[in-house]
This record gives structure tokens, sequence and C-alpha cells, in this order.
């Protein structure tokens, strides 16, 4: 874990809320100049605190109607048949994220589509019959009410 000042946690929390703030203005907000700012963004890039920027998209006007939430449990849990599903899910441009979770439930992916039919289609060609899967669960959003990327800083 990396050792974080109380400007570098301003820094990153200006940056989260505003990626694409300028370096002048982000410099300005937590007090420094530019050129130590500047310093400082990339120590923190090169740490890998900052792991790239990222446009905030609207699924919905791009034509993505639904986001589902699937729950897969696998026949065996070898780290190798985890390595293969994993390795699966990461040709699956509809899966936006996939978390591999402890208890009765394996992993848990978040996926977007067009609409039910899109979805039904991808759930019945690319996800049950994928190697190992034993099972998925899913539940379809009905309303997001909170999507807040990140991690709280204080």
């Amino acid at each position: 874990m990396a050792t974080l000042d109380n400007i570098d946690r301003r820094l990153l929390a200006e940056l989260q809320a505003e990626g694409r703030v300028t370096n002048v203005d982000l410099a300005r907000r937590v007090g420094l100049t530019a050129p130590p700012c500047l310093r400082r963004v990339r120590a923190l890039e090169e740490d890998g605190v900052i792991r790239g920027y990222h446009a905030d998209l609207d699924p919905s006007k791009l034509g993505f109607a639904i986001t589902v939430f699937a729950m897969v449990s696998l026949r065996s849990q070898a780290e190798e048949d985890l390595r293969a599903f994993e390795d699966h899910i990461k040709d699956l441009p509809d899966v936006r994220e996939c978390h591999m979770l402890n208890g009765e439930i394996d992993f848990i992916l978040k996926v977007v589509s067009k609409d039910l039919q899109s979805f039904q289609e991808f759930l019945t060609s690319k996800l049950t019959p994928a190697p190992n899967v034993a099972s998925v669960k899913t539940s379809l959003t009905i309303r997001t009410s909170k999507n807040e990327p990140g991690v709280p800083l204080t």
C-alpha cells in the first residue's frame, strides 16, 4: 500500500471527481504550483495508485437498455479452472465487471445488453455453455440509486 500524504489524497480526490481537470487547475485546487503537482500525479501513476483515466458513459444513450448481475457457480474451483473461466470472460465485451467471491457463488458479473432478447442470447450462447459453468442465476437491474466508482477519500 502506498504511503500518501494529505496533498496526495486531495490530488486523488480531485482526479477521481474530475479526471479531465488540467494540471494548472488541479495544482490550484490543492495549493501547489504546476510542476510539483505534475510530478506528484506522475508518481501516483507510476506507483499504480492511479490506474487510468476513463470517460463515464451513459449505457442507455448508447443503446444498452439493461444491466444484469449474473451469479455464476463453477463445477471446479481449481486454480486452472478459475483462470480458464476468467480468460473466457475477458473475451466477452458485454461483461463489464467480473468479481470472484467466497461462499456459494464463485463469480458475480455485471453485464450490459441492448434488450432482454439480446441478454437471453448472450446467456444461452456465451455464458452458460462456458467450460466449467455449473449454474447461472441472474438479476435484472430495475433502478440504480448510486453508482460511484473509485474509493472514498477523506
